[in-house]
């Protein structure tokens, strides 16, 4: 297959995150935030001739999604390990929680690196927000309610540092790609498209002069805005 980077501007490639190979093409799609028959649907495309670059821009597309927003709209098929260190003694902030499938939570009860405590959740903690799986989004945040436990907090005098003092087991992610960022990946993935036919992202020339595509992911960012995580250190 020949070198697909050709089809578009080096400009472009500084922007997005683009999934090819050493030799130039395109790598299936990955954890995808749409299909290829319904990015066709979305463009009017009845044949097969440019497949596999659609589904390289999909996956291009989802992975620039994802930076915007600080966050991944997919869910992990297998469940792994991640520490964090509580931010008072009721509170601990987590990454996204999609699902309470293979979830493990346990303390460090003394600093010293074993996490030896296992807890269980709806007895000694909540997954919060409360509505979370209601709304389709993830829980982000791990309440204790258990009076006889407390989630570790090691001031950095301590000999034990700044130590992390939870470690959760799940499947990190979204429960399911939410409508609109399925459509934002649509959008920007249609854009990139047209990019290839519109070298330096001009669609043609009119009485005034170049007629330009509009920036690129304009739309998709702001679409995204309203999921973006912010960062908590």
């Amino acid at each position: 297959m020949s070198d697909i980077r050709k089809h578009f501007s080096n400009d472009l490639f500084s922007k997005i995150p683009v999934p090819i190979d050493d030799e130039g093409s395109w790598m299936a799609i990955t954890n995808g935030y749409t299909t290829l028959n319904a990015m066709k649907t979305f463009l009017s495309i009845t044949d097969s001739s440019d497949d596999t670059l659609l589904e390289g821009l999909i996956e291009s597309a989802s992975r620039s999604i994802d930076r915007i927003a600080n966050r991944r709209f997919y869910l992990d098929s297998t469940a792994s390990a991640r520490k964090y260190r509580a931010y008072s003694e009721l509170f601990t902030y987590v990454d996204d929680i999609g699902t309470t499938s293979s979830l493990v939570v346990k303390i460090d009860d003394d600093g010293d690196g074993v996490f030896e405590t296992t807890l269980t959740v709806d007895t000694d903690f909540l997954l919060d927000p409360l509505t979370a799986s209601s709304l389709g989004r993830p829980f982000t945040q791990l309440t204790m309610v258990n009076t006889l436990n407390v989630w570790p907090v090691y001031p950095g005098l301590f000999s034990n540092g700044l130590r992390p003092g939870v470690e959760v087991t799940a499947k990190w992610g979204w429960p399911s790609v939410p409508d609109d960022i399925e459509t934002a990946c649509q959008i920007l993935t249609a854009d990139l498209y047209k990019r290839k036919d519109s070298p330096g992202g001009i669609l043609g020339l009119g009485d005034l002069g170049a007629i330009r595509m509009s920036p690129l992911g304009r739309d998709v960012t702001a679409m995204v805005r309203a999921y973006k995580k912010e960062v908590v250190a």
